[in-house]
């Protein structure tokens, strides 16, 4: 039951990550970065402390007991992060939903998924499980299937979004994708992929504060949400810097006091897309609770992202007027990623 609950609590924070930048889509009349921090300050600042608050009881008080080292290392994976999260909506705006998503989540579910397990390889540590771990029994064989498995569904999809881009005249390419260039979208996708990978390298960073929850008696499911309010500072400072330094050179600054926009529902919906983005990671983390891997929950949660993302591109009608065989490659990359979560699912089931 508790693989199953896992899956669940992936699945519905997927949801969140593959559907949070819809409500930006609603915001009228101001430029990208404003919105981008408007919506940020709800991802970043606001949401994470608040569900905190409501989840750990005395959160504040295990922050101010972790040692320097684990804060600053945290931190730091969370200014990476913010990069990769900054290059993130970059990459959205040049390629869309469906190639975004494939491009930037393949590359972050391989780094991601992978490179804590060949760390605890060469650093072993209590209860962490090492790639050689995984290696070396049933279970681990199997996940590491399904992450092979995942792998190949997002090669496809990728495969299905490079026909869309050689099938589709420019006009086209554009009433789906405003500012479509694929140049630009793989160049940002692939370092915004390696760079948000970073994300799951914080959560390891921070454990002990969350060690320290599960100690005092509290809720082992919210166990990573005091770890979130260290690390999402650090993306907080990455994407406002950045979007602060856009807002004087583009002089959008403006946007947030221009009434000749809807400012009430710019605002409503820049924080709806805020909260949804920063739901998917408290879903994550009661995941990775339930399952106990960190490998296996962090190709979870990349497999639903790229499914639901896949869906709303469908939605969008990203793929009108392209042939019915790219389509049908789309739609084999999805079944594939999901062939992926059921493998990675029964492998955990084993263990």
């Amino acid at each position: 039951m508790a693989v199953i609950a896992g899956i669940i609590f992936h699945f519905i924070g997927g949801f969140a990550s593959g559907s949070f930048y819809m409500p930006f889509k609603k915001v009228k009349g101001w430029q990208w970065e404003s919105y981008w921090l408007a919506g940020g300050l709800f991802s970043w600042l606001i949401a994470p402390p608040l569900a905190a608050w409501l989840t750990l009881p005395g959160f504040a008080e295990l922050i101010a007991q972790a040692s320097w080292s684990t804060l600053g290392a945290t931190y730091m994976f969370g200014l990476l992060w913010g990069i990769g999260g900054l290059t993130y909506g970059l990459g959205i705006r040049y390629l869309g939903m469906s190639l975004g998503n494939s491009v930037m989540l393949g590359c972050c579910s391989l780094f991601g998924a992978l490179v804590p397990a060949i760390y605890y390889n060469i650093a072993p540590a209590a209860g962490k499980t090492s790639l050689s771990d995984m290696i070396g029994s049933t279970w681990g064989q199997v996940v590491l299937a399904g992450m092979l498995v995942c792998l190949v569904g997002i090669c496809i999809c990728g495969k299905a979004g490079m026909m869309k881009e050689k099938e589709l005249p420019e006009e086209e390419k554009k009433k789906a994708v405003a500012e479509f260039n694929v140049i630009k979208g793989l160049i940002v996708g692939v370092i915004s992929g390696i760079l948000s990978s970073c994300f799951v390298y914080g959560i390891e960073a921070g454990k002990s504060m969350a060690e320290m929850a599960v100690a005092r008696g509290l809720e082992p499911l919210y166990q990573n949400n005091v770890t979130y309010v260290v690390l999402l500072w650090g993306g907080l400072t990455t994407n406002l810097v950045w979007c602060l330094l856009l807002n004087v050179r583009n002089r959008s600054y403006k946007d947030y006091t221009d009434k000749k926009t809807p400012l009430a529902a710019n605002y409503f919906f820049s924080a709806l897309a805020g909260v949804t983005w920063f739901l998917q990671f408290f879903f994550y983390g009661m995941g990775e609770s339930k399952l106990g891997n960190g490998a296996s929950s962090w190709i979870l949660h990349m497999a639903f992202i790229i499914l639901i993302a896949n869906l709303w591109g469908l939605v969008l009608k990203e793929w009108k007027g392209v042939s019915t065989k790219a389509k049908a490659t789309i739609i084999a990359g999805n079944l594939t990623i999901l062939l992926s979560v059921l493998i990675v699912g029964y492998g955990n089931s084993l263990k």
